[in-house]
């Protein structure tokens, strides 16, 4: 895969009954370290100064995705596992706890996709059953459809 990238980031949350999609589209940038992939993007928060830089770190069965800037967090996905972190936002802070049910990881030359199935908890309340997308692509080669 080429260092220059495009991402697509999608999600649902599922909550009593409700189906809450989210879909971003972004470039970033791609590199392969020590079997690890790693993709970082900068994200902008509406209404705040400053900007957010997410780094996306994947390997075998884990997905860290980890937050610096307008909002600072460090979230571990890992399969079969629960996981908790401090989620600090300007709106103010909250413990979110990830339950992660199943990673899958699809790598070819120009493309990886990694789609997670996990449950949320905020403040050690169960909030919603959630799925998550990350698919990258070489920017040169890149396939990505808007829905």
């Amino acid at each position: 895969m080429t260092k220059d990238v495009l991402i697509s980031i999608s999600g649902i949350q599922i909550a009593d009954g409700d189906n809450s999609d989210v879909e971003m589209i972004t470039t970033g940038d791609y590199f392969l370290k020590n079997g690890k992939h790693y993709i970082m993007y900068d994200e902008v928060m509406e209404g705040f100064d400053g900007t957010v830089r997410n780094t996306i770190r994947i390997h075998p069965g884990c997905l860290d995705i980890m937050k610096k800037g307008v909002a600072n967090v460090h979230m571990v996905f890992e399969e079969a596992k629960k996981n908790i972190a401090c989620y600090a936002t300007p709106y103010g802070d909250m413990m979110v706890g990830i339950n992660t049910n199943h990673i899958s990881i699809d790598e070819s030359e120009d493309k990886l996709k990694v789609r997670v199935d996990y449950s949320l908890d905020i403040n050690y309340e169960h909030v919603s059953e959630c799925n998550i997308v990350v698919d990258v692509q070489s920017k040169s080669k890149a396939e990505i459809c808007l829905s």
